[in-house]
């Protein structure tokens, strides 16, 4: 069984750049000693515009976007007392993207805020008032 190897940032731009030279993948395989395919991978990877590291993710694509993520960080600054449906109405009003206020309370905890939770409160009779 052939051994995996992970290939870094210079390694991988090296194999790039041959290429690009002008020689075949066959030539750039044996003067390395890496496999064909790994290359004809890196190769059509940088075709296709691609970054030619991978980057992993958690599965689910973000719903918003760095400058709106800006946007709902200085909302919930200017105001402090605003609830996260209020945050989420004011950024889908601005830009239309939709977010639900859980994403809204993650989004704003990551970045060490906090939004204002309607609390209800029990209506108090006489007799606790004595108390």
């Amino acid at each position: 069984m052939a051994q995996k190897k992970h290939l870094n940032d210079f390694l991988s731009s090296r194999i790039i750049g041959r290429p690009e030279c002008g020689r075949t993948h066959q030539e750039v395989s044996e003067e390395l000693g890496i496999a064909q395919s790994v290359i004809s991978r890196l190769w059509q990877r940088f075709q296709d515009g691609d970054n030619m590291s991978r980057c992993y993710s958690t599965g689910r694509p973000r719903v918003t976007m760095p400058n709106e993520d800006w946007y709902l960080e200085v909302t919930a600054k200017r105001n402090r007392r605003s609830k996260a449906l209020d945050l989420s109405r004011q950024l889908s009003s601005a830009t239309g993207t939709i977010v639900s206020k859980q994403s809204v309370y993650r989004h704003l905890g990551h970045i060490g805020l906090c939004t204002r939770r309607p609390v209800r409160c029990v209506p108090l009779t006489v007799t606790h008032c004595r108390l």
